[in-house]
């Protein structure tokens, strides 16, 4: 990922209701949800919704399609995945207990059957 790109998801990331939506996605797996079901759970209101969609979307940090009359957005786990990867690529600087805590947060979520998301999110 180039620093452009990085800083543009980050942008995005740098706001609480959006960072919240883009969170909710990622819980959700690739099933995704509607905007009516992101407006309710999150209480956000549809224009202030429709807002924040878009900045994510033009972010690459999610996706959309269309199910019948609905349109179902999902996390866009590919960008997620190279902006954690630029994030991390220059990490420790020799020193790999810096990163020790973060392998553990891998660890943690690479075996996580759905159970262990709370404790992820205090980790």
């Amino acid at each position: 990922m180039e620093s452009k790109a990085a800083a543009a998801a980050l942008s995005a990331l740098a706001h609480e209701g959006r960072l919240g939506i883009f969170r909710m996605l990622v819980r959700q797996g690739s099933t995704g949800m509607a905007a009516g079901e992101i407006a309710r759970a999150t209480g956000i209101l549809p224009n202030t919704l429709s807002a924040s969609l878009n900045i994510l979307s033009h972010a690459g940090l999610i996706e959309s399609r269309r199910e019948g009359r609905s349109i179902i957005y999902s996390a866009g786990y590919g960008v997620m995945t190279d902006l954690l990867g630029f994030l991390m690529e220059d990490c420790c600087g020799g020193n790999p207990q810096i990163c020790a805590p973060l392998n553990a947060i891998v660890t943690r979520a690479a075996e996580c059957d759905g159970t262990c998301l709370t404790e992820l999110e205090t980790a």
